[in-house]
């Protein structure tokens, strides 16, 4: 990429992460294209839909996600290792509005596979440990923390909802 070009494509990163978190994942890409200085165009040069800008977006967070679980993978509990990946997971989808959607619907798909791999390492390790039912799935993990997160974004105004949701979720998962 000319030096320009990644100029352009940095620029319009920020701006939409900024957009994004402050308007929700439908924010306006003129907006963000005209906020990053470069004509909407331009925008759809480097990302040909929303959905290819979203996981450009998401990319660097999907990054820490995937390195948390990997850090957790050898935890001397995998119970608990599962359930901080899990707030881990529901802390970044409610950063920006529209994310749990996204993810629920599998816009976000180049985020949510690595996510749903990573998880299912955990998962498993759990369900060996005895913790965790047999019949639950990442699927079900993946729709569970978005549907919390989901629930969190529609009130804002009780910041421990995702914890208590995240707590009631998990007494139905014990073995």
């Amino acid at each position: 990429m000319r030096a320009d070009a990644r100029r352009n494509y940095e620029r319009l990163l920020v701006e939409a992460r900024a957009a994004f978190a402050e308007h929700g994942t439908d924010a306006s890409l003129e907006d963000i294209a005209r906020r990053a200085g470069v004509g909407i165009g331009t925008l759809y040069r480097h990302f040909p839909n929303r959905h290819a800008l979203m996981n450009a977006v998401f990319r660097d967070a999907l990054e820490s996600l995937l390195e948390r679980s990997r850090q957790l993978a050898s935890a001397e509990q995998p119970c608990g290792a599962l359930v901080e990946w899990l707030r881990a997971l529901i802390t970044h989808t409610g950063e920006y509005r529209g994310v749990a959607r996204a993810l629920m619907s599998a816009s976000l798909s180049q985020c949510s596979e690595p996510l749903r791999e990573a998880g299912a390492v955990l998962l498993a390790r759990a369900q060996g440990a005895g913790v965790v039912r047999a019949d639950v799935s990442i699927g079900d993990l993946m729709q569970l923390t978005n549907a919390i997160a989901l629930a969190a974004e529609q009130a804002p105004e009780d910041p421990a909802l995702p914890d208590r949701l995240l707590r009631l979720t998990l007494r139905g998962l014990g073995a």
